[in-house]
């Protein structure tokens, strides 16, 4: 089914307390566009700290990045008002997505810990199920995050549990 690229939809999840996850949607964006599938990424949560995937803007236009926050921080560390003003950038971002699947911008789309705006309630399970359910003419969805909320399970056609088995010193 992953290389049916005729019209059908996947919905790839990596999720977990391990490292690796954003790595794993990155790598997934250059196998899809060495196929020639246009590729976005957009990012939540990180920061609009763009130095740890600059290099993704080399492969331009072939794989776009987009961030909307505007904070050089995490969203965590940032103060009640400074998470309220970056909830609206954030909500921007996803109301992005929906704009590229609609459009048909793309063949896949990576949502880079958008499962993260679930657990800080930016965002709904009900609102990545929308998103899914848009469009069924696109080659692929990879959602990422910490935790995998149980009611995606059934709209996921791979699942990727990313664990800590050691840690780095």
């Amino acid at each position: 089914m992953e290389t049916d690229m005729t019209g059908s939809k996947i919905v790839q999840v990596y999720y977990g307390d391990g490292q690796g996850k954003t790595t794993a949607a990155v790598g997934q964006s250059i196998r899809a566009a060495s196929k020639g599938l246009r590729t976005i990424i957009i990012q939540f949560l990180k920061g609009c700290d763009t130095e740890e995937f600059s290099y993704i803007q080399k492969l331009e236009p072939d794989i776009r990045l987009f961030r909307f926050e505007k904070s050089e921080v995490c969203y965590s560390d940032l103060s009640e008002e400074e998470q309220e003003e970056e909830r609206k950038n954030i909500i921007n971002g996803f109301n992005f997505a929906r704009k590229v699947l609609n459009a048909g911008e793309c063949d896949m789309l990576v949502l880079d810990e958008v499962l993260g705006l679930v657990d800080l309630g930016i965002i709904t399970v009900s609102d990545i199920v929308n998103l899914i359910d848009m469009k069924e003419d696109y080659y692929k969805l990879v959602l990422t995050g910490m935790h995998m909320p149980d009611e995606l399970v059934e709209y996921a056609d791979l699942i990727s549990l990313v664990e800590q088995q050691k840690g780095l010193k």
